[in-house]
């Protein structure tokens, strides 16, 4: 990945299955099966009366036979079973021209080789909004979805002419997410693409914290004394953008974040979070809910320069010391382990929320970071990640959709059939939202192209304005549930509405080329090991044919039938004289 490639890293991901060509195909077959049957039905019908019309049926029935019949009528409905079954497991796929209609056809190169055949899938009606799209994002000056090399790279950037190759064939064992290919720089072309300056941070230039050492809930609402209670009128200030502005950001105690605030670090750990560092790579397990995961393809420019922090809880700690994992150096592999003290919820997956969103908090001076969940595996070099996804688009902020959703109130639905929150929990804060005017996702939000992101990866430039965005964020996920994906969409739209600034929301597949998913640790615990399979024989094939051979043996291979059956004569025989023998 290091050379002079352009870093491609292929894989599969969802494609829809040429329906048309498998009933072409099938129909052929049945075809040339029944071509003879058709030229005798005509033969037939030219030489003979009505009565021999009317038993041609039997005549065709008795002439192949009951055994034939049978198979031309299983193999007609396997072949219907098939072609009912790809179309249905395609329709579940994550290929973004079926299950993103409206996030995805307005990709400049598309997931499947060509607009034309999105066009066509999609009908005119997404092929009129991919216009639409494609001339509000060229007047807007683009997106996240669409390659813009800047003025100084011009069309010689190496991935100015990348377009994703012809979805691979179907592959009915594995079916759901896939990641698809991604065009990154060699490791040293994307180092020296780092911007000199930090980007300009729209309106909002000085963001300040609230500090308050005995908050006090004021308000019939959710919230916790680590977030500090912020009443609904200081939300909505909030969202107000002005060039100076003060916030609720969670850390609401103690001199400063980690020290006396809950959710609070060892001296040593303190001091070193509060260096400088351009890159930084963070991740978290609580709970122990993951299994902790080790970077891949990391250059050696990243291992020397980009630090690699895994926040973990006294619990983690435990599990990890009993495994001889955790050592005295506090690091596992290229992981700086950080054990948290005094977690501020009961919740771990909301206590790791806190890391996630408030690592400008953590790592006060910082200048890029890049967050994966606990349960994900790095496979790309953090250089590569942040030139294709930030500094070649010039955005400071950037996260992958949903593979699939794209409206916050189906993603609610989703989240309580799937039990992932209390429902009653999810419908008020859904409701909450409702008065506040959101309303179902529709064209008319285009160039914004989904209400829902995949969260589990952040790709964040730490300045003024994606502060507040991701303290916004968390005062949500503080206030009402901790899926922060019903949350997200309402905290951008309030903010964009105000200032002009955007995210880049690239396809899910892509965030899939540079994370591998884990289970969660409960699955695997609960996984049952894996059984040694015994491959017998296959058994031999049955050549009764309508009872007359029964009890007879297959002739072995090379003889023919009649050589066999006096073999087997002969043996019986022979046994029959050794049984009589010995009896007597």
């Amino acid at each position: 990945m290091t050379g002079g490639s352009l870093g491609l890293r292929t894989g599969s991901y969802g494609s829809l299955l040429s329906i048309k060509n498998v009933i072409a195909a099938g129909g052929r077959l049945l075809h040339s099966k029944s071509v003879g049957s058709a030229r005798k039905n005509q033969i037939m019908m030219l030489s003979g009366s009505r009565e021999k019309e009317r038993s041609l049926p039997s005549i065709w029935y008795r002439c192949l036979g009951r055994r034939k019949v049978s198979m031309l009528l299983l193999v007609a409905l396997a072949l219907l079973v098939f072609v009912l079954g790809s179309f249905l497991v395609n329709k579940e796929s994550n290929s973004p021209t079926v299950d993103q209609r409206i996030g995805t056809i307005s990709m400049g190169h598309h997931l499947n080789g060509a607009s034309s055949e999105a066009s066509r899938i999609l009908g005119r009606k997404d092929q009129h909004k991919d216009e639409k799209y494609s001339a509000v994002n060229n007047a807007n000056g683009g997106d996240g979805n669409r390659f813009q090399a800047s003025a100084s790279e011009g069309v010689n950037h190496p991935c100015a002419n990348f377009t994703f190759p012809p979805p691979p064939p179907p592959n009915l064992r594995r079916i759901g997410p896939r990641p698809c290919p991604v065009c990154y720089l060699p490791v040293d072309q994307a180092i020296a693409s780092m911007p000199i300056f930090p980007s300009e941070s729209p309106v909002l230039h000085n963001l300040t914290y609230v500090h308050d050492e005995n908050p006090i809930k004021t308000e019939p609402h959710g919230g916790s004394d680590f977030g500090g209670y912020p009443s609904l009128k200081q939300r909505n200030d909030s969202f107000d953008i002005k060039e100076s502005m003060t916030v609720h950001c969670g850390f609401v105690k103690g001199s400063k974040p980690g020290h006396q605030t809950g959710f609070d670090f060892d001296e040593y750990d303190l001091e070193e979070l509060q260096q400088f560092h351009e890159i930084i790579v963070a991740s978290a397990i609580f709970g122990n809910y993951d299994v902790i995961q080790q970077p891949m393809n990391i250059s050696e420019e990243a291992k020397k320069n980009v630090p690699f922090y895994m926040f973990i809880d006294k619990e983690t700690e435990a599990y990890m010391k009993n495994k001889s994992m955790l050592n005295d150096g506090k690091r596992v592999g290229l992981w700086r382990i950080v054990v948290i003290h005094n977690v501020p919820y009961s919740d771990a997956r909301r206590n790791g929320k806190v890391p996630k969103l408030l690592l400008h908090r953590i790592f006060p001076n910082n200048r890029y970071s890049i967050w994966i969940d606990g349960k994900l595996q790095l496979v790309v070099d953090p250089y590569q990640i942040l030139e294709r996804f930030l500094w070649r688009h010039k955005a400071n902020f950037a996260i992958s959709r949903h593979y699939r959703r794209f409206d916050v109130f189906v993603e609610a639905e989703a989240n309580k059939a799937a039990g992932k929150y209390d429902n009653s929990s999810i419908d008020a804060q859904v409701d909450f939202y409702k008065k506040e005017g959101l309303t179902p996702y529709s064209d008319a939000k285009l160039p914004i192209t989904s209400d829902v992101p995949e969260g589990c990866v952040l790709i964040k430039e730490h300045i003024p304005i994606t502060n507040l965005f991701t303290c916004l964020w968390f005062n949500e996920v503080d206030r009402f549930t901790s899926r922060d994906q019903l949350s997200f969409g309402m905290v951008r739209d309030k903010i964009m509405a105000k200032v002009d600034w955007h995210i880049n929301m690239f396809l899910d597949c892509e965030r899939r080329n540079f994370v591998i998913q884990a289970y969660h640790r409960d699955l695997l615990e609960h996984m049952p090991p894996p059984v040694a399979v015994i491959r017998r024989p296959p058994a031999l094939p049955n050549t009764n044919v309508r009872g007359r051979n029964q009890g007879k043996r297959i002739p072995r291979r090379g003889r023919d039938r009649r050589s066999g059956s006096r073999r087997h004569r002969r043996t019986s025989a022979g046994n029959r004289e050794q049984f009589l023998l010995n009896a007597f």
